[in-house]
């Protein structure tokens, strides 16, 4: 039976389609979910994308965190579910706290968008096992407020419990603590990232200087990894 990843838009999502297709080259069947609806439509993983919900007009992802969909997805995730925040999906994840920490503007104060070095930090994750540990990717960022920030005691907690899982290489570009790009919950179930491996999954229409294995794709590890973590349990 084929996995089912659902999708969620939002009013000012940008790149659900780009994870719906993602989805779909690694193996899965893309679901699209509907943020004014709670049903999550029998997925076995969810995926926050890219964009600006709602604008962004309060703090990002402060309203997109009260959609009925979200309610769902923290439910969900409490019980195991794979979920993958992107970059503003990344901000709900925050904002829901199913993540610890904040996002706030990018040091420089500007909008940014470039290929990305990552070095893999944690690759036992629903959504990092396809990866080497020390493994370095590269794959596309685009934000403006991609700075994330936390407490000195979440920082060190995030650390020492190896829940750092992606850490930008070569050049931080927005100033996130500890060069964070990206962290996950005590199970590993639950990801967020700046980010966007949803465009680095096909030969040519990804960055071609990857360092991963294969140029241009370094972003579909994403996507096969939460389906080796989860056919395990399919029939």
């Amino acid at each position: 039976m084929t996995l089912r990843i659902g999708v969620v838009t939002f009013p000012g999502t940008l790149d659900d389609r780009d994870a719906l297709r993602a989805a779909r080259l690694a193996g899965a069947e893309g679901v699209a979910l509907w943020h004014a609806e709670a049903s999550l439509r029998q997925v076995d993983a969810v995926i926050l994308p890219g964009g600006f919900s709602y604008g962004d007009y309060l703090r990002v992802g402060a309203i997109a965190r009260f959609a009925p969909v979200v309610e769902s997805i923290i439910d969900a995730a409490g019980q195991g579910m794979p979920v993958l925040g992107i970059c503003n999906g990344f901000q709900v994840l925050t904002e829901s706290r199913l993540l610890p920490g904040s996002m706030v503007k990018n040091n420089h104060l500007t909008f940014i968008c470039r290929e990305q070095r990552l070095r893999v930090e944690n690759n036992s994750t629903a959504w990092t096992n396809q990866f080497d540990s020390g493994q370095e990717i590269v794959i596309p960022l685009k934000n403006q407020d991609g700075q994330f920030v936390a407490d000195q005691a979440t920082l060190d907690r995030l650390e020492a419990e190896g829940r750092v899982v992606f850490r930008y290489r070569g050049w931080n570009p927005n100033g996130s603590r500890n060069d964070i790009a990206g962290i996950t919950n005590q199970s590993g179930n639950v990801v967020g990232l700046m980010p966007h491996p949803e465009h680095a999954v096909e030969a040519g229409f990804g960055p071609d200087t990857a360092a991963g294995h294969r140029a241009g794709q370094d972003g579909l590890g994403f996507f096969a990894s939460v389906i080796a973590h989860l056919a395990p349990a399919r029939p």
